[in-house]
Parts: C-alpha cells; sequence; structure tokens
C-alpha cells in the first residue's frame, strides 16, 4: 500500500490510500458530521445513512487519516471531468459534502487533520492533471470551513433550504396590480416561451461579477435539459411570461434526494418587473401548489458571487453547503 504519512506528537498521524476497507468506518464519519449540520439547520432531514462510498475507493483518488488503528478522518473525489466548473480546457473533481469527515473527539483539531488530508489527496490530483479541486463544506462546520481557505479556496456555491411549513404572505401594491399578473404551472408545450428568460439568465451570468460563460440555447436544447419530473412555475403580465422557477426532483447533494423534497435549479425574472414583488409572489405560489401535493421542503442552489440570486434566496431559505474551489496554476502540472 503507498503510504502518505505525517508524525505528530509522540503516537504520529499516518495519512494512507482511501481503499474498500474504509468505507464503513468513512460512512459512519459522514453520518456523524451530517447530524452536526443538522443540530445548526433542524429543518434538515433526518437520515440514516449516505450514499455508498464504493466509487470513491475504486476510483483511488481519495486518502484517509489514523490515528493508531483508529480512523480521524478521510477526503476523496469524483472521477475527474474535463472542462469542469464551466472552465474550458481544465480538468477538475469534486468532493461532495459525504465524500470527506473528521471525527470531532481526536487528539488532533480537526482543521490540522483536514489540511493534511487535502496534502495528501491534491498530490494525487494534481499527478493526474486535475487542476481544478471543489468540496462542498457544511456553511455551519468552521474547521473545515477554516482550513480549506487557508489552502486557497474560495467559496463559489451555496445550497439552501427552507420548509413549507412557514410560507410568507404575499405581497399586494398598486404596481402588481396594474401589471395584471398572473401565476402558473407552464404547460410542457409552452416551454419554448421562457426561452428568451433562459437566454437572458445565461448573458446575465456571463457578466461581471460572475464570469460564468455557457453556450446560447435554442428549443431543443431548452428540451434536451430537462428530466421528467421538470416542472415550470411562472408569472405573466397581460398574457406574457415575464418570470419562471424551474424545480426538479434531485439537487446536487445527497439531501435533495428527499423523497418530500423538491428543488428550484433556474429561476429568471424580466429586470423591468424586479422590486415590485413579482418574484416573491411567485415564490409563494410554487411553494403553496407544492405543499398542497404533500411536499415539506424546497431547496436551492446558487452561485455565491452572483449578487442578484444570492441576495434573494437567502432571505428566504437557510444556507447548509457551501462549495469551495480552488485553481491548481498550470506551471504547477508541468512541475509535478
Amino acid at each position: 500500500m503507498n503510504f502518505h504519512e505525517t508524525m505528530e506528537g509522540r503516537e504520529g498521524m499516518k495519512i494512507v490510500d482511501f481503499n474498500h476497507s474504509h468505507v464503513p468506518m468513512a460512512m459512519e464519519i459522514a453520518i456523524g458530521n451530517y447530524e452536526l449540520e443538522q443540530l445548526q439547520v433542524q429543518i434538515l432531514p433526518k437520515v440514516k445513512s449516505v450514499p455508498d462510498l464504493t466509487q470513491f475507493a475504486d476510483n483511488q483518488l481519495g486518502v484517509a487519516a489514523f490515528e493508531g488503528d483508529r480512523m480521524i478522518g478521510y477526503l476523496c473525489a469524483y472521477y475527474p471531468r474535463e472542462d469542469a466548473f464551466g472552465t474550458t480546457m481544465v480538468r477538475g473533481t469534486f468532493t461532495p459534502i459525504h465524500a470527506h469527515g473528521v471525527i470531532s473527539d481526536s487528539s488532533y483539531h480537526r482543521d490540522r487533520i483536514y489540511s493534511l488530508l487535502y496534502q495528501g489527496a491534491a498530490q494525487k490530483w494534481v499527478k493526474e492533471g486535475i487542476r481544478s479541486h471543489g468540496i462542498a463544506l457544511y456553511a455551519h462546520d468552521k474547521d473545515p470551513i477554516h482550513s480549506f481557505f487557508y489552502n486557497g479556496f474560495g467559496l463559489r456555491c451555496i445550497d439552501a433550504i427552507r420548509s413549507l411549513d412557514d410560507i410568507p404572505s404575499e405581497i399586494t401594491s398598486a404596481h402588481l396590480e396594474e401589471a395584471e399578473l398572473e401565476y402558473c404551472v407552464v404547460p410542457k408545450n409552452e416551454w419554448r416561451l421562457l426561452l428568451e428568460h433562459h437566454n437572458a439568465l445565461i448573458t446575465h451570468l456571463g457578466n461581471s461579477p460572475t464570469f460564468m460563460h455557457f453556450d446560447i440555447m435554442d428549443e431543443d436544447e431548452l428540451y434536451r435539459r430537462t428530466g421528467e419530473d421538470t416542472r415550470y412555475y411562472a408569472a405573466k403580465a397581460r398574457g406574457n411570461y415575464i418570470a419562471y422557477v424551474k424545480i426538479s426532483s434531485e439537487g446536487e447533494n445527497f439531501v435533495t434526494e428527499f423523497k418530500d423534497m423538491m428543488n428550484i435549479s433556474g429561476a429568471y425574472c424580466d429586470p423591468k418587473y424586479r422590486g415590485i414583488g413579482v418574484y416573491h409572489n411567485l415564490l409563494i405560489f410554487l411553494m403553496k401548489e407544492l405543499k398542497r401535493e404533500g411536499y415539506q421542503l424546497l431547496g436551492v442552489d446558487c452561485e455565491s458571487f452572483n449578487p442578484t440570486a444570492r441576495g434573494f434566496w437567502l432571505k428566504y431559505f437557510t444556507e447548509y453547503t457551501h462549495s469551495v474551489v480552488r485553481r491548481i496554476d498550470d506551471k504547477a502540472i508541468q512541475l509535478g
């Protein structure tokens, strides 16, 4: 076995390659870390297990930390992909919230364990030409946030959640009445009428300060990017669509797969109708419809560096993950 060893104190901490024998221990740590976040965000659903970690032993990109015979932490990552996170010609990998964890009762401080785990894992990743490293952290777990910040990572994406048991009131105003607004579920044969707004969102994301490039969509691409459970809710002014929310049953992490939860995967409002309560009321309409169907929770994710989205969603939702990213200099790959 290939070991990366770091000796500290009398006993020493050992960083080793993550393998199949480590999977059960790692999954127990993952559950413990999730339960810690659940203490802070109590509307998170109760879970009995996390997704199986076998694939992370298969790809040999992970490491584990041991104090004696006891696993005290682990850090794994998905198989790399090209053009990661929308960055052209960059190979990247991502660590979801269940693919890492550190116990809270070791003789080593948790942020130190995370730093040593990243040192061992990053050595593997860079040797594989992986220059973009992303990891999802629990928003209220300060130790890994501190560790990865000091290791050169910056915030990129936020997952947030809310209950459907406490839905805010609608906004009423003369401006809304004058616009002759109505809220509806968009039939599939009218999704094409939202194409202009989809492309306006793409243009918005390409501008400062977000700088995320996506190709403009045509009608075929719009329909290809939808699943069987995709739904659109929209606001109309005088018969024309002016805002939409796209939802589906799955989001960006295992929490979003909870059977009584739906997830927002896209949203846009015509700038001419912002600031008067249109989107607030569209969100209220959506939540009431989902609650009537028996759903309990609603999730959303957004880029942290998109101030329009971040400012709106965090008024209504509680964040529970922070995904952070580090880009490795090309010269490091050449030297490695």
